[in-house]
């Protein structure tokens, strides 16, 4: 079985953001760290050379093959800011409520953090973050 790529990594979060060419989407992404921070308690973490991660857990599948993988995390992409493990079957008539936004399979795309609300994001953030560690402690 092929080894995953994506793994926490020591590389340093604050010069990965400086690095973000686009000012504003440098703010933003300092807003994503400081909602996801607040939900997970978790510093950031580089995941591979382009994902911030919050917190890990283990997961398990069917098969019996275990990973290490974040609990919640982002990318500054250039097309949108993608937020990764954010599973949107939960909370279905919040997704409606954000504002402009595409979902992908556990993503969630952003382009302007000005086209959503951001009471509703932190508010999907924090009980994805409950979701995702209940399904890790096998609730």
């Amino acid at each position: 079985m092929a080894e995953l790529k994506t793994k926490e990594t020591k590389a340093s979060v604050a010069e990965f953001i400086d690095k973000v060419e686009d000012p504003v989407r440098r703010k933003e992404c300092k807003q994503i760290i400081a909602l996801m921070k607040k939900h997970t308690k978790a510093q950031p973490k580089m995941w591979g050379p382009s994902i911030v991660g919050f917190g890990n857990i283990k997961l398990k599948y069917a098969s019996g093959r275990e990973l290490e993988w974040l609990i919640i995390g982002f990318s500054p992409r250039k097309a949108a800011l993608t937020l990764y493990v954010l599973t949107q079957r939960e909370s279905p008539e919040m997704m409606k409520k954000l504002g402009k936004h595409k979902t992908g399979k556990g993503c969630l795309y952003i382009k302007s953090l000005e086209d959503i609300d951001m009471k509703v994001l932190d508010q999907l953030i924090g009980q994805n973050v409950k979701a995702i560690k209940a399904y890790a402690a096998g609730k």
